[in-house]
């Protein structure tokens, strides 16, 4: 199962690293050069149904052109979302004229199905909260 690290640095920004070395700098949604948390979980939306569309596509032989997505949260609460739509930009193949049919069948099967990002925000995902026991350090 994935496992992320998040951890606060020496200049007082914080960093999320994964097991395999990778790493990705977190701030306020006002800082520059990080992500906010809700743009990570925005890009990890559209990370998700890129990666999966992406070989699904090429192994039916209608590798796109081009594909990109831009990911948008509407908030209606100070902290809480609403809408989050996911919007595709695609390039189709030269002359392939069943690229488009391929595409949308499997974008909306990743959507619905395929990509465990978006299961995660469309169902109830139980979130647990684990807190050390401060007090047996006072001991």
């Amino acid at each position: 199962m994935p496992t992320v690290k998040v951890e606060r640095t020496d200049d007082g920004g914080f960093v999320a690293r994964n097991d395999r070395g990778a790493e990705v700098a977190i701030g306020g949604a006002d800082g520059d050069g990080v992500f906010s948390p809700v743009e990570l979980l925005l890009a990890a939306l559209g990370g998700c149904e890129l990666v999966t569309v992406e070989p699904l596509t090429a192994k039916r032989d209608h590798r796109l052109a081009s594909l990109a997505a831009t990911v948008h949260a509407e908030k209606i609460e100070p902290t809480k979302l609403g809408t989050v739509t996911i919007t595709y930009e695609v390039e189709l193949p030269a002359g392939d004229d069943e690229a488009a049919e391929v595409f949308a069948a499997v974008a909306r099967r990743v959507h619905d199905h395929y990509c465990t990002v978006g299961r995660a925000l469309k169902e109830t995902t139980p979130v647990e909260q684990v807190l050390p026991d401060l007090a047996a350090h006072d001991a």
